[in-house]
């Protein structure tokens, strides 16, 4: 691996949570703001905060708001 990709994947953000999906402890990656993909079972999941830190399972509103995302970014 280069310098070039060390550097790359060091802007990526993972963090440790408990999936909702799969119910295990695993390493989440940032899609966009607040929305992780499990690299366990690679559901997406929601980033909620208060107090604590918890993962939970996108709805039907938060998954259409992924695909204009992906959409708009695609153009």
């Amino acid at each position: 691996m280069s310098f070039k990709e060390i550097k790359l994947f060091k802007n990526i953000d993972t963090v440790q949570g408990h999936c909702e999906h799969c119910g295990f402890e695993s390493i989440l990656v940032a899609i966009v703001d607040e929305f992780y993909r499990c690299t366990h079972c690679g559901e997406d999941t929601k980033q909620y905060v208060n107090g604590s830190i918890k993962y939970l399972k996108l709805t039907n509103e938060d998954t259409e708001w992924l695909r204009k995302q992906k959409d708009f970014t695609q153009r």
